[in-house]
């Protein structure tokens, strides 16, 4: 018997992203007064403590780093292994961690193009990760 995926803790904070992501849609905020975007979701601008609006990214970015996880750190992941896990670089100028989903993990190398994709794992939850659309 596998164990469920744990899921993240869903706050007033990340709600708007959870539900763009729920949506098709990868949100990151951007602030009201500086104009600098930031990911992962806060509650002010990290840069000068201004307010905060969401936007909606392109989605494109470049692999920053990479890992390939071959012992799955919980049950729920024993069957993707091995997968990767990457820094991504958003055209937006945010980098996150995510997933890349890939057939062969050899595909993913610093610096490829990757869009982001989304997997739903619970009626609240859908993750994004990313696929690889070029060198």
């Amino acid at each position: 018997m596998s164990l469920p995926l744990p899921l993240p803790t869903i706050d007033p904070d990340t709600q708007p992203f959870w539900d763009g992501a729920r949506r098709g849609a990868l949100l990151i905020q951007r602030c009201r007064d500086c104009g600098r975007p930031q990911f992962f979701p806060r509650p002010r601008c990290v840069r000068c403590g201004g307010s905060i609006d969401w936007i909606e990214a392109s989605g494109e970015g470049r692999v920053y780093s990479y890992t390939v996880v071959h012992r799955a750190p919980h049950e729920s992941l024993v069957p993707l292994v091995p997968y990767v896990v990457a820094l991504v670089d958003l055209a937006e100028g945010v980098r996150m961690m995510s997933r890349v989903r890939a057939a062969d993990s050899g595909v993913v190398q610093i610096g490829a193009a990757v869009r982001v994709a989304f997997e739903r794992v619970s009626d609240e939850v859908t993750l994004p990760l990313f696929e690889v659309v070029g060198p």
